[in-house]
């Protein structure tokens, strides 16, 4: 086992990782920008260090800064979370050139898939459907317009880089293809550094699902089920859940199989290890299409988690290790139902926009069922530099009535002061027939924002 762990993130996921170190009798070390340095992962590590002022570009996206850290501190291993350097196949080969192990996957297989165009790639490869499109890079305007006309309207514009819904545009004609290519072409460049972009056919009412996946350096590769992501705004998920309500209809038997198969021969084609997770799209009539790979551990692993029994970012260190999997894909079992809503600090009732401040009163709801994956507390400044999640409220149940009550109930008793969150705009999805029905696309939440539905979910909150 590791002796010292130094957890190159911040929030949550930090705290997640040293917790689970802990557990395992693993010391850690954080790193911490100026603007975070009374942050809780700060305080409950076993020695932290400040590696830079608060804005990520001169903290934790400094790979000279993390090194430096991990050297004074003499680790034997960096986690680096989600997010930040979590997918930069260089800074794992800086790692591994320290003698640092990384514990992530290794960096040929993230160059395999280092962003969406070369993914689409491999997956054809794979024998896996993606989306008609562009074969790689659209590098002008002209080129965008004949690729869209080619495969029809509406197209999807995305960058190649990142995620998150940035450097993303739909196009309906040629008009809106024209603008929405060069301002994903600018958004991407200010927020990945990579100003790359292609073009695929735009999937109306589509559902996001997602299959965790988990390999060994010895071959061994497994999934553990599939998540819906549905439920999002601007492509930023809002609730998670698993099992996905559209793979338990009768009518789409065999579908979850299909794609769960689809997700390992991704991930054997890329030799990839560690924890990922493979995105896909899948519309009503029971067809997929190959999204892209996430090449670290998610934010809403902890539902997965929830399902299986098995704790991910342990497995994480484990692999690092050379260890190999404990488990086969038929030993793994599902239990229950578990449902996540990102409690964000953000104004839903404002365009959804960040609200960064004090915390004047924090208080997490419990009880059975129940868990808060968080790094806030009453007191604590949220800075205006980085991701606006206050923390992650998980449910688990029997089934998904007895997960959607529960997580209603805690939603209830979650409280929070002095700025303002998305909880009592995930409280009325809770409560919408639709979404209780699990019958939601990727549209459900901007069909509630442009109808008569917001209006009366402002005028309870």
């Amino acid at each position: 086992m590791f002796e010292k762990v130094l957890v190159a993130n911040r929030g949550e996921i930090a705290m997640r990782i040293i917790r689970a170190c802990r557990e395992l009798n693993v010391k850690t070390v954080a790193v911490y920008s100026k603007a975070d340095a009374n942050s809780m992962h700060v305080q409950v590590a076993d020695e932290a260090i400040c590696i830079g002022d608060g804005p990520s570009t001169d903290s934790y996206l400094r790979i000279d800064r993390i090194i430096s850290a991990a050297e004074i501190a003499d680790v034997d291993a960096i986690h680096p979370g989600y997010g930040f350097l979590s997918e930069n196949a260089h800074f794992a080969d800086v790692c591994e050139s320290c003698n640092i192990r990384f514990i992530g996957p290794r960096s040929a297989a993230m160059n395999a898939l280092h962003d969406k165009a070369s993914s689409r790639v491999l997956a054809r490869k794979a024998g896996v459907p993606t989306p008609p499109g562009s074969d790689g890079l659209i590098e002008t305007e002209q080129e965008a317009l004949t690729i869209a006309r080619k495969i029809g309207y509406p197209v999807m514009i995305k960058a190649v880089a990142g995620g998150g819904g940035r450097g993303m545009r739909v196009a309906h004609n040629d008009v809106a293809l024209v603008k929405g290519y060069h301002t994903a072409r600018t958004e991407a460049e200010k927020a990945f550094g990579n100003s790359g972009v292609y073009i695929e056919k735009f999937i109306e009412n589509p559902h996001h699902i997602e299959f965790q996946i988990l390999g060994d350096t010895k071959g061994n590769i497994i999934h553990l089920g599939e998540r819906d992501c549905s439920i999002q705004r601007r492509n930023q998920k809002l609730i998670e859940e698993t099992p996905s309500p559209l793979l338990d209809k009768k009518e789409f038997k065999g579908l979850r199989s299909k794609m769960g198969k689809a997700a390992l021969r991704i991930a054997e084609t890329a030799g990839y290890t560690n924890a990922g997770t493979v995105e896909f799209i899948a519309d009503d009539t029971g067809n997929f299409y190959f999204l892209e790979v996430n090449k670290r551990v998610q934010v809403e692993h902890p539902i997965t988690e929830e399902v299986t029994g098995i704790d991910i970012v342990k497995e994480q260190i484990a692999i690092a290790l050379g260890e190999k999997l404990r488990f086969s894909q038929g030993d793994v079992q599902f239990k229950g139902h578990a449902m996540e809503c990102r409690i964000n600090a953000e104004d839903p009732f404002g365009d959804f926009r960040p609200c960064p401040g004090r915390i004047e009163m924090y208080y997490a709801p419990g009880g059975a069922g129940v868990r808060i994956d968080s790094h806030a507390y009453a007191g604590y400044t949220i800075p205006p530099y980085y991701d606006s999640m206050i923390g992650k409220l998980i449910t688990v149940g029997r089934d998904r009535a007895e997960a959607m009550n529960r997580m209603s109930r805690a939603l209830s008793e979650y409280m929070i002061t002095g700025v303002k969150t998305t909880i009592p705009f995930e409280q009325a999805i809770l409560q919408d027939p639709d979404f209780r029905r699990g019958n939601y696309t990727t549209n459900f939440v901007e069909r509630i924002l442009s109808g008569a539905k917001f209006e009366m979910i402002q005028e309870k909150a």
